[in-house]
Order: C-alpha cells, then structure tokens, then sequence
C-alpha cells in the first residue's frame, strides 16, 4: 500500500505536470506551515504502527527481532548514533551560517517553534522508523530469507529507498543527481544494519538527521517546510555538495561505528549466502 501510494503520487505529478514546490506553497497559504507539516508526516507515523501490529500480530515476530538481533534493542546504540549525527549536523550549520550569511535569514519565533518542537519531536522519530523499519527490517530481513542473500537486500533496499525519493520537490529543483545522495543514504544505512546486526544506529541517525534539519534549517522548496531557527534563501543547486555527505561524512560515520563496536568480517557480513536453519520434520 505504501509503494502503491508513492507511486501513484509520482505518476499523478508526472500525467498532470504538477509542481509539487508550488502545491506546498499554496497549502501553506491556505492553512499554514504547522498544518502542512503535521499533515505530511502524520501518515508515516500511522503507517509505524500499521507495520509493527502486522508484523506482531499477523507474522508473530517480536518488535525485538525485527529490531535487532541482540537479546533486546541497545537504546545506547541509537541515542549514540543520534547524538553523533546531530552534533555533526548542528556543527555543519553553524559553520555555514558564519561563512555565508547571505544564504540565511533568522527565522525563529518562540511560540511557533515550541509547537513544532513538541509535534516533531513525537512524529519525526516515528517517520523514520517507519523508513527503518519497513526498509532496513521487514524488507530486508524478508528479501534475505527468500533470496539466501546479503548483497541482494542490500542493494534492493537502498535503491528503493532512494527512488521512493523521487517526488520530492528538492529532486524537482535540483535534478535527478539528488537520487545519488538519497540512494547513498540508504546504503550506508544497509551497511550499517548489516554489520551492526541491528536497527539501532540506522535509527538514530535517520531520526536525528530529519528532526534537525525540520527544527535547525528550512527552505522554500523543501519537502517539509516548517518556523524553524533558519531559513535557507539560497538559489539550490545540484554540485559536488551534494556528495560531501556520502563521500565523507559516511565513511566517517562507518569508521567510528566500526571501531566503537568492533566490526569485522565485513565481507561475510555484507555479501555472504544465508544459511538457513533445517528444520526438523
């Protein structure tokens, strides 16, 4: 139901030459960015809950095993990556902010920015887990037992992920080669949860990734428009900056995960055949 969704909202974009940037725009003039906001992530936090009671009730797998394969879910894992990610992020912003103030215009008010605080820091976490979840371990985990394969769920998951991207107004305004970026994400997070064995650090770091950007920076021609602290006036464009992230920052991120939990066997982790239990007749 969710990729039919996706889908039919590109394909709806592409048949009637819709432009997503100005339709959001027009939402907000009608019924202001905190409705617009609250309308476009409340979905995905109702579809958590939807793929958690179906994979509890229907499949009868734990949320734990879905999670993680440790006895039970490291919230130290995800409170680390999202404390990482998120420093990184607010440290980033800053610098930019020194650097190019023309790009920027103080964008804060009080009253606005705590009702979004509140709304966002409930809904946002529940987005991305939903993304975690339904890429990183329904699918994954799923693809995995029917395909005997690391590599394959890996790679299927990532491009999916990317691609889900599509109808984004960023990919809009700054072309296709945004899809390098969001399918880079979404293999560094494959990556992640494979070596890892678990969901935890793909968690935190989608989640701080998202909450920050929605409270820190907005722009006009953004997915989730919102009265964060900045906002970004600058002209986008589609250059090397593009690539920072999935070229320096990730296999940063890799390196400190990888020396933090002692990661090993990174080929067998990532591309070995599965071997499934025999199950006694």
């Amino acid at each position: 139901m969710f990729f039919f969704l996706i889908l039919l909202n590109f394909v709806a974009l592409k048949v009637t030459n819709i432009d997503s940037e100005q339709v959001i725009q027009q939402q907000i003039e009608q019924s202001g960015e905190m409705t617009v906001f609250f309308l476009a992530v409340m979905p995905l936090a109702f579809f958590l809950i939807m793929l958690l009671v179906w994979v509890k009730v229907f499949q009868r797998q734990t949320i734990t095993s879905l999670t993680t394969s440790r006895s039970s879910i490291s919230w130290r894992r995800i409170f680390f990556s999202f404390g990482l990610w998120a420093a990184l992020n607010i440290v980033l912003t800053g610098i930019s902010y020194i650097m190019y103030p023309e790009n920027f215009v103080l964008n804060f008010k009080l009253i606005p920015f705590l009702i979004l605080f509140a709304i966002a820091v409930v809904l946002i976490p529940m987005q991305t887990s939903f993304e975690e979840y339904l890429f990183r371990a329904h699918l994954m985990q799923g693809l995995g037992i029917a395909t005997r394969s690391r590599l394959f769920p890996l790679l299927f998951t990532s491009i999916t992920f990317g691609v889900m991207h599509i109808a984004n107004p960023e990919v809009g305004k700054m072309g296709y080669i945004l899809l390098v970026y969001y399918i880079g994400t979404g293999l560094f997070l494959g990556i992640v949860t494979l070596m890892d064995d678990g969901l935890e650090l793909a968690l935190g770091f989608h989640a701080a990734n998202n909450l920050i950007t929605c409270l820190l920076v907005t722009s006009d021609w953004t997915a989730l428009q919102t009265p964060s602290v900045l906002k970004d006036i600058s002209e986008p464009s589609a250059g090397f900056d593009v690539l920072v992230p999935v070229l320096i920052f990730y296999p940063l991120l890799l390196l400190i995960f990888a020396k933090k939990y002692k990661w090993h066997g990174w080929q067998q982790k990532l591309t070995a055949k599965i071997e499934l239990p025999q199950l006694e007749s």
